[in-house]
């Protein structure tokens, strides 16, 4: 059985995990270099593919970018099990030509004063695609990374994976705002704004190139996949099974998500409507941020590596916990305390997102992993994610207090906490086999402990 095994695995050569995580950065970057340019360069997309004046395009062109969360869980409950049956490798090169496709296709849609109601029409559709596909690509680059990395790296190896989530968001935020700076204001409503869209061909073709390089993960490929099993027996299997890793990881993503979304997607719009920077310093203040995050990424998941996933994540959900409606407030005071600020937010952040490639897949056998992880993740990401935006701006108007943002922020990190408790430690843990990684070692613990008392 593959859960027996005992015989420890060659690591894989520095040359070949590079590779890996390259192969699975690349993807990450690609998904997130698309929201980048979609959401610093709205004002000019909803002007030409929408109809209306300027705010009634612009809350259509926000809707649309919402539709593809809404896929999401659809692709996750397509590309999991099938990734499970057939491999990663193959769900990895599908899903990169999907989405570098679809957000290519985007800058080549004629305005909507050429085909009227085919250019939103057209619009959604590719959305659509890049969700389904999105469903399918983070869950699996994040397996695919995990798998290769030698079970002491597992941290520092899966920053990589982040670090090119802010990396793609930075290159497409700064790619809309070099070409705003450079085009006049009619060239950029002509024909500027598609520009980033088409730069998504050349990096889809990159990923592909890396992934095609690569074999399946040895974690797979070691481990028996019965060739008869359907995907609807994995769906089976992981609804009866594995409910409570499942309701975990999709708590865990709740907090990860709302604050995620409301410091990258929602910030910029949040900076200039209610703390009065100008349109270049709400937009500047975020890049500074995400470069700033990316440093840190390797060295926190370098630290997870040493001291476990657990105690990262406690650090970071107390400390947004605690300083949310401070910072916050001190965003408020204008452009020195905003960038203070979201800094701070930042740092307090990163134990998160360094840690999660590593610790999500960790939470599921190998033979269910991607399916397991795809589908939570992609369901509380459609729920908590793509609505962060829309609900904090709702929360207020409704109560009329600009610190909104920071109470759901410290909900997120309540229901996050209280997940946490029941994760279980796999810092150094293995993915062989078909049992729950860390399961073993809290039995064993548990077993000397009784014994001891005995």
């Amino acid at each position: 059985m593959a859960d027996e095994l005992t015989d420890p695995p060659e690591p894989a050569p520095s040359g070949l995990l590079r590779r890996a995580i390259a192969a699975s950065a690349i993807g990450n970057a690609t998904e997130w270099f698309d929201y980048g340019i979609y959401a610093y360069g709205v004002v000019w997309i909803s002007a030409a593919l929408f109809p209306g004046n300027t705010q009634e395009a612009t809350l259509f062109a926000l809707a649309t970018f919402a539709i593809s969360f809404l896929m999401r869980p659809f692709g996750g409950l397509f590309w999991g099990p099938l990734g499970d049956k057939i491999g990663r490798k193959s769900i990895l090169s599908f899903t990169i030509l999907l989405m570098s496709g679809a957000t290519f296709c985007i800058g080549l849609i004629p305005s909507y004063d050429d085909i009227g109601f085919w250019a939103p029409t057209l619009l959604i559709v590719l959305r659509m695609v890049q969700g389904f596909s999105t469903g399918g690509e983070y869950g699996c680059a994040a397996t695919f990374m995990a798998e290769y990395a030698p079970d002491d790296k597992r941290g520092f190896c899966g920053s990589f994976l982040e670090f090119g989530t802010l990396g793609g968001f930075a290159l497409g935020a700064l790619l809309m705002l070099g070409f705003s700076a450079l085009l006049t204001d009619a060239q950029m409503h002509d024909w500027g704004w598609r520009l980033p869209f088409l730069m998504a061909a050349p990096m889809g073709f990159v990923g592909l190139y890396l992934r095609s390089k690569m074999q399946d993960t040895p974690v797979f490929r070691e481990c028996a996949v019965d060739a008869d099993e359907n995907m609807f027996s994995k769906l089976g299997l992981l609804f009866r099974e594995y409910r409570r890793p499942m309701l975990v990881l999709s708590g865990l993503v709740i907090a990860l998500n709302i604050v995620n979304y409301t410091l990258l997607s929602y910030m910029p719009t949040y900076l200039a409507m209610n703390i009065g920077l100008s349109q270049d310093q709400a937009l500047i203040v975020p890049i500074l941020g995400m470069l700033f995050m990316m440093l840190l990424l390797p060295l926190a998941g370098m630290l997870s590596d040493r001291i476990g996933r657990k105690p990262l994540w406690w650090f970071s959900l107390t400390g947004l916990f605690v300083l949310a409606v401070p910072l916050f407030n001190l965003m408020g005071t204008g452009l020195a305390g905003a960038t203070i600020g979201f800094l701070v937010l930042g740092l307090l952040y990163v134990p998160q997102l360094a840690t999660i490639s590593a610790t999500f897949p960790a939470m599921f056998p190998t033979h269910i992993r991607f399916a397991g992880f795809a589908i939570a993740y992609n369901v509380a990401t459609s729920l908590f994610g793509g609505t962060a935006p829309a609900i904090n701006a709702w929360a207020i108007g409704a109560a009329g207090d600009m610190v909104m943002p920071a109470y759901i922020m410290m909900g997120g990190c309540a229901i996050g906490g209280i997940a946490l408790l029941f994760l279980i430690e796999t810092a150094g843990e293995s993915l062989r086999g078909t049992g729950i990684p860390g399961a073993q070692t809290i039995a064993v613990g548990e077993n000397r402990l009784r014994t001891g008392r005995a």
